[in-house]
């Protein structure tokens, strides 16, 4: 399989996992795992043919590790940027001082009027590394890079969340703790 069909085919989870289940006729558990003999049925039953294998092989090489499987390896979920209502059971966790956004430039207008709002998602995404901000940033257009003050948001009472593939979250960032590039 080639990286364009497991691109693909990781697009279609992610649809499936954090927006559209419906899109198969499946529903996620309240911390959004699904069993993966019932994904995969219902994906066949919709012309989504996909193997255990297939499914491993996705999860394991996603770039993003948008994925991950209970410890039994019986279920699956999606480990951030659901729209549907979930609870993912993060714990609290004090974030570094620094963390990043990329955004694309259309959208820094908006952002330096009312800070990084997490609009149809549970939380805004905020990550440890530049690279990997830009990356999402790129992805509708330009990208700019803001620095978030997060230790100190922290400090001001506000709660992050990590997941297991280090992407960390919160509600709301302030214009006041966003550092926007000159």
């Amino acid at each position: 399989m080639n990286e364009k069909e497991i691109r693909k085919k990781s697009k279609f989870l992610s649809l499936v996992l954090r927006h559209q289940p419906e899109t198969i006729g499946i529903e996620l558990d309240e911390s959004g795992w699904v069993d993966i003999e019932t994904l995969l049925t219902s994906m066949a039953e919709h012309g989504k043919t996909m193997s255990r294998e297939t499914l491993e092989l996705v999860v394991n090489t996603n770039d993003k590790q948008r994925f991950s499987l209970s410890e039994d390896g019986m279920r699956i979920r999606a480990n951030q940027g659901h729209s549907v209502k979930i609870d993912l059971g993060y714990q609290a966790a004090i974030p570094p001082e620094i963390l990043f956004h990329g955004t694309p430039q259309q959208f820094v207008g908006a952002i330096a009027h009312g800070g990084l709002m997490k609009m149809k998602r549970h939380h805004v995404h905020l990550h440890v590394d530049e690279k990997t901000s830009l990356n999402v940033g790129s992805r509708r257009g330009n990208p700019v890079l803001l620095k978030v003050r997060a230790l100190e948001m922290h400090q001001a009472g506000f709660e992050f969340f990590v997941t297991p593939n280090e992407v960390w979250l919160t509600d709301h960032v302030p214009v006041v703790y966003i550092e926007f590039p000159r």
